[in-house]
């Protein structure tokens, strides 16, 4: 589930491949884009909120043109299941990550795979961008996260530290610490520039498989899974976590 930049719409993906845009205020369903013959794992807004960028377990990603639900392209190139899907900042590309142990950038205007990046051992779990758009950090079941510079397309630092997979990772607000949540059912934060570990927060009984930053910065919400259903709000202000 996402909503778009202005907050107007919620787009949502599902086991039934169908992916519904609703108004956000109302619920109401305004169109359902379909084409994916599996499920659809995530999906993103672009900047200009005109697309909409859906991943499935079909192996591909689709690019959809949102005010006439239309299909632009579909993306072709993984093959295994499409986990993940971050648009670039300036909406010219986005990222996907798969259980092929890659992540791939397309070009959004001609759908052509622009880099395919590789260096991860496990399926990769989630993709994050910095909110300044030089830093993609992507964590995989190889109990690694990976920040790439999205200029050179290399990898700057390998964060070690889980001893299970990372579902989770998230840049904050102002883009100096990522967090990320594990199998291993801690909650990590690191250094964005350094990878240097900060904190480590334990409660979880079961994996980390989401969490978000408050819009200040202040709180970190994360969700369990394996067994554990909770939603868990953390206050993360302290002078290890500082600005």
């Amino acid at each position: 589930v996402v909503f778009s930049p202005n907050g107007k719409w919620l787009a949502s993906g599902s086991q039934d491949r169908i992916v519904k845009l609703r108004d956000a205020r109302t619920g109401d369903v305004i169109r359902n884009f379909e084409g994916h013959t599996n499920i659809v794992r995530a999906l993103a807004f672009s900047p200009d909120q005109k697309t909409l960028a859906t991943v499935s377990v079909d192996t591909t990603a689709r690019l959809w043109d949102v005010a006439s639900g239309k299909m632009k392209h579909t993306l072709n190139g993984h093959t295994a299941r499409v986990k993940s899907v971050v648009y670039s900042r300036d909406g010219n590309w986005i990222a996907t990550a798969a259980s092929d142990n890659t992540i791939r950038l397309w070009d959004t205007r001609t759908g052509n795979e622009k880099a395919k990046l590789e260096g991860h051992a496990g399926d990769i779990e989630t993709l994050a961008l910095s909110p300044d758009g030089t830093l993609l950090a992507s964590s995989s079941n190889d109990t690694t996260t990976r920040l790439w510079d999205t200029s050179t397309l290399k990898t700057v630092l390998t964060l070690q530290g889980h001893t299970a997979e990372v579902d989770s990772v998230e840049f904050s607000p102002n883009g100096k610490v990522l967090a990320s949540g594990s199998k291993d059912t801690s909650i990590k934060f690191w250094d964005a520039k350094t990878g240097k570990l900060l904190r480590t927060l334990t409660g979880h009984t079961g994996r980390v498989e989401s969490l978000t930053f408050s819009p200040d910065g202040k709180i970190l919400a994360t969700g369990g899974g394996g067994g554990d259903s909770s939603v868990r709000l953390w206050d993360i202000t302290s002078k290890s976590l500082s600005d």
